[in-house]
């Protein structure tokens, strides 16, 4: 049987030298290897860099409108008054018993009737006496000396002497019809005796009496008493 594998073809190899690839297998051996390294450094030093591209969302903005809140103001409400209690019928089981009156006595009407006692007399009420005294009249009431004749009967209290107490002490009393002093009262005083040597001297005084419509009244009066300690 015939072999009918390729074989190599020696003539043409001893024909043609140049035709034989096996006298460039090694220079073909380092250009390929050199185009690879070549290759692989190329791809290397490429960045394969990511286009990335920004997104714009252009859309419609949204207008908000400011209000004014008005301020509302919270009313208590009273609540209603409780209703009133529904009255309930109470059964009346109480027995009535009757009552026979007499109404055919006889009355005597000559006999004396006895009359209840009168009720007890009641006390008649003081009624309270009503001022009979001016406290301003056309003509007021005048001391008579002056204040100086007043001043003049002072004994200094020896209580107000030693506690170095000075001052002016108002009584306040009456000026009756004949010019004399009534009911004598200190409205202001300083103490330590000076109060009573006051109204002991206002009583001693004598004044003009007051007059209203040409005749004599009583009047109401102020009078100061002056406690001064002289060195």
């Amino acid at each position: 049987m015939k072999d009918k594998r390729l074989k190599p073809n020696y003539d043409i190899q001893r024909k043609k030298p140049e035709a034989n690839l096996r006298n460039y297998y090694t220079i073909l051996l380092e250009t390929g290897l050199i185009l690879t390294l070549i290759i692989a450094i190329v791809m290397v030093r490429i960045e394969l860099v990511s286009a990335d591209t920004d997104l714009i969302f252009v859309g419609e903005q949204e207008a908000i409108e400011m209000e004014e809140i008005v301020q509302t103001q919270q009313r208590e409400t009273v609540p209603p008054p409780p209703r009133p209690p529904v009255p309930v019928p109470v059964p009346n089981t109480e027995i009535i018993e009757d009552i026979d009156i007499m109404i055919d006595a006889e009355l005597d009407f000559s006999a004396q009737l006895a009359l209840p006692p009168p009720p007890p007399a009641q006390a008649e009420e003081v009624a309270e006496e009503e001022e009979d005294f001016f406290i301003l009249v056309e003509q007021m009431p005048e001391l008579i000396g002056g204040m100086a004749a007043l001043q003049r009967e002072v004994v200094y209290p020896e209580r107000a002497l030693r506690a170095n107490i000075q001052g002016r002490v108002y009584v306040q009393f009456i000026v009756n019809e004949k010019g004399e002093v009534e009911n004598p009262r200190v409205i202001r005083g300083i103490g330590g005796g000076c109060d009573e040597e006051a109204i002991r001297v206002v009583k001693l005084a004598k004044f003009t009496p007051g007059m209203q419509r040409g005749r004599p009244v009583r009047v109401q009066y102020n009078l100061p008493v002056i406690f001064m300690i002289r060195s």
